[in-house]
């Protein structure tokens, strides 16, 4: 009789869990969020993007040097006016000027004519120009009216011998008038038909405080500097511009 009641009260019990009745929903886990992988996210993004701007501005050392900025003809230095700085990537195999140099680079001149907008190189100068073969430099001291207005270096011009030979008297008075016979001057009068401005003094250079005169270097053939520099010895040369400027 015992064991028949604990088999019976045995058997009216479930094996397994009660489930849910009808109508119940079973319990969701709440959604964890994750503010640190998201701010982790957008860093990562942040530091990848400075990082490709830094390996482009560190692609070479960068210095600071000396940039030309107007023509320089040769013979002349730089000054503050016709220079500025710029930055570029260092390179042991190009001789660049820093710009920190620039007080010494004063003090030299250019070996040749430097057009404007180049980065300046230590073979641009020296302690004097250099004259290219079969030509030759010839300075002159032209007064006003006997080269033209707005002259400047690289322009291309024609010397012609004025007074002198023509008249009598080869003073202050007859060099003065020289510049006035100029433009009936014939064709044998003509001693260099052409030739490059290679310096021209500014008109507001302090060179000029004490003279009338503008100093004026011109880039000859060989063959033509004797003749114009005994012309301009006498202060007989008037300067003309001609096609090809």
């Amino acid at each position: 009789m015992k064991i028949q009641e604990r088999t019976g009260t045995g058997a009216g019990r479930s094996a397994a869990p009660a489930g849910p009745t009808a109508g119940e929903r079973l319990p969701t886990p709440p959604r964890e969020r994750k503010p640190a992988l998201a701010a982790l996210a957008v860093l990562l993004i942040l530091v990848g993007a400075l990082g490709a701007t830094m390996l482009v501005l560190q692609a070479g050392d960068r210095i600071e040097v000396v940039k030309i900025t107007e023509e320089i003809p040769a013979g002349q230095a730089v000054n503050d006016s016709n220079t500025t700085s710029v930055m570029v990537a260092e390179d042991p195999g190009i001789n660049y000027v820093k710009w920190s140099q620039l007080d010494a680079l004063k003090k030299l001149k250019a070996v040749t004519t430097i057009p404007g907008g180049v980065v300046a190189v230590g073979e641009m100068f020296g302690e004097e120009a250099k004259v290219p073969e079969g030509k030759a430099l010839v300075g002159l001291s032209l007064k006003e009216g006997q080269y033209p207005a707005g002259l400047k270096s690289g322009a291309t011009v024609a010397a012609y011998r004025v007074g002198g030979t023509s008249r009598s008297g080869s003073g202050d008075d007859a060099d003065g008038g020289s510049a006035g016979s100029s433009g009936s001057s014939g064709g044998d009068s003509v001693i260099v038909d052409k030739a490059v401005v290679d310096y021209v003094q500014d008109a507001k250079g302090d060179d000029l405080v004490s003279s009338t005169n503008l100093p004026v270097t011109l880039l000859v053939d060989d063959a033509q500097a004797a003749a114009l520099t005994q012309a301009a010895t006498n202060g007989e040369v008037a300067l003309v511009l001609v096609p090809g400027n």
